[in-house]
């Protein structure tokens, strides 16, 4: 594709410039995505499990995308398109800062891997007539300007019968302490400024807007954090972060 992203209505202007200055961060393991880096094993065990049981594939095959087409909107500098191109999806990975897009081309490149990179927003992508079977929402909902116009092209982008996964944060009190204050300001995690608890939308709100765009929501887990060894697990608390397996009609 060579297509230029547009000002569509789901744009923050000020959330892509903050992330466009991290850009070359992406793939530093202990830099300022380091969260999603720990994060980033949970979220693919979830999606290839619920994906495969979807879609009807075997979870042990090295390749069980094979055939899929996946969007991985949001994409930053590729940290889950390039595990779904190993998985054997055709993948387009779609950000709406130019410079996360120059990131992740020249590390899937270093990697070896094909991986269709483009600066665009998600309603770019419907204009311009694209579909396909998956499309993963991670992290990135709570970043938007207008939610139901952003929810809108993710329906019009996805196929009859295909599915959506949507990770992102609970507007609760827990939340504002472990990803504001913790994490950005008392851990020093996260740049000051990355999340605005305001965006953040409870799970109730997330099944509602995407049922309003024709979705059914299969299942939802929250993600638990374990300081204790750093590490992430699936777990029944949606307080702090969550995530939800979507699916759209086959008819």
């Amino acid at each position: 594709m060579d297509q230029a992203a547009t000002q569509a209505g789901s744009i923050d202007a000020g959330e892509v410039e903050r992330f466009a200055r991290l850009a070359e961060s992406w793939w530093d393991p202990v830099g300022p995505f380091r969260p999603l880096h720990k994060l980033n094993p949970l979220r693919l065990t979830y999606i290839r499990d619920q994906a495969c049981a979807h879609f009807g594939r075997d979870p042990k095959s090295l390749t069980p995308f094979t055939g899929l087409r996946i969007l991985d909107i949001g994409c930053g500098g590729g940290l889950l398109s390039e595990p779904m191109a190993r998985l054997g999806a055709r993948v387009v990975g779609a950000d709406a800062a130019e410079k996360n897009i120059a990131i992740a081309r020249h590390h899937a490149a270093q990697s070896g891997l094909a991986v269709d990179y483009i600066h665009a927003a998600a309603e770019d992508l419907a204009a311009w007539g694209e579909r396909f079977d998956l499309i993963l929402n991670m992290e990135v909902i709570e970043h938007v300007a207008d939610t139901d116009s952003f929810l809108q092209a993710c329906a019009t982008l996805l196929r009859p019968g295909g599915a959506m996964v949507v990770a992102t944060l609970n507007r609760t009190l827990r939340a504002y302490a472990m990803a504001i204050l913790g994490a950005e300001y008392v851990l020093g995690w996260l740049p000051k400024g990355t999340h605005d608890w305001n965006k953040f939308l409870r799970p109730s709100e997330l099944a509602r807007g995407l049922r309003s765009q024709g979705f059914a929501v299969q299942d939802l887990r929250g993600a638990s954090y374990n300081p204790v060894d750093g590490s992430w697990r699936l777990s029944r608390d949606l307080a702090v972060n969550y995530i939800a397996f979507a699916t759209k009609p086959a008819h």
